[in-house]
């Protein structure tokens, strides 16, 4: 794998969110658990008139991230070094590293640095055994809620959410806001990857309690992702789009 081969594949949801959204729309988009920018980059090519905020706590990847997005001319996107969690301060980030045996190295792709986590690694260390967590960093951790009030954002159209299990610690850090989403992109795990992470059934249950709907999913065994939508805001937003077309 190297970096222009995985951006010239397409999204995973893109013909999800082409049904939802017209690409030319202003649309509030967040990548939260960036990495080094991949999918912001492909964000950033299909929605391009979008307000693009992508969080990312580790500063390695903070840096390889912006010489991406100048490298493969995504601009406009607001990068923020920090984890969106349940509460503004601080927190133990844990760092993964390493890489699979029987994969080739490439200096464009690093497999190690995408497991890290707010949470303790837990069955990682054995699905995965090539992977490590050897470093523990302090990082900066902000409510998704207080983030908005501060930038002044009154609605995200679509969050791309993959923080290796602490997706419902960014949810609920949410607060009101999340009745403001329209669709959310999240990994989901089965097996308790790290330690205390909610799983499958309590991740679709928290979501339906609070008004979102499963349309898609890819989990396996282990893991994968799920596409919901607010069910609030789903009829708004196909009229919203129909109205979108009507003027172009």
């Amino acid at each position: 794998m190297n970096l222009d081969d995985y951006l010239s594949e397409p999204l995973q949801m893109e013909a999800e969110l082409d049904s939802y959204f017209n690409t030319k729309q202003n649309l509030t988009i967040f990548e939260i658990g960036a990495c080094e920018g991949e999918d912001t980059i492909k964000l950033r090519r299909r929605f391009p008139n979008a307000e693009i905020y992508a969080f990312e706590p580790l500063p390695k990847n903070i840096q390889r991230m912006k010489r991406n997005y100048k490298k493969y001319r995504a601009p406009g996107i607001n990068a923020h070094q920090e984890a969106l969690s349940d509460r503004d301060g601080k927190a133990k980030f844990y760092v993964s590293s390493g890489h699979p045996a029987d994969l080739p190295r490439t200096a464009s792709w690093d497999y190690g640095n995408k497991s890290s986590s707010l949470l303790e690694p837990k069955e990682h260390l054995k699905i995965h055994k090539w992977l490590s967590f050897k470093e523990k960093i302090d990082v900066k951790t902000r409510r998704l809620d207080s983030f908005c009030r501060e930038k002044g954002i009154k609605k995200i159209d679509f969050i791309y959410l993959d923080v290796q299990g602490a997706e419902l610690k960014v949810l609920e850090g949410a607060g009101r806001m999340l009745r403001k989403i329209g669709l959310i992109w999240m990994e989901v795990e089965k097996v308790e990857l790290y330690a205390n992470q909610p799983l499958k059934n309590e991740v679709e249950q928290y979501m339906k309690s609070h008004g979102f709907k499963l349309i898609k999913s890819t989990v396996d065994n282990i893991a994968g992702d799920q596409l919901y939508i607010n069910s609030r805001l789903r009829r708004w937003r196909l009229i919203n789009n129909l109205r979108f077309r009507l003027f172009l």
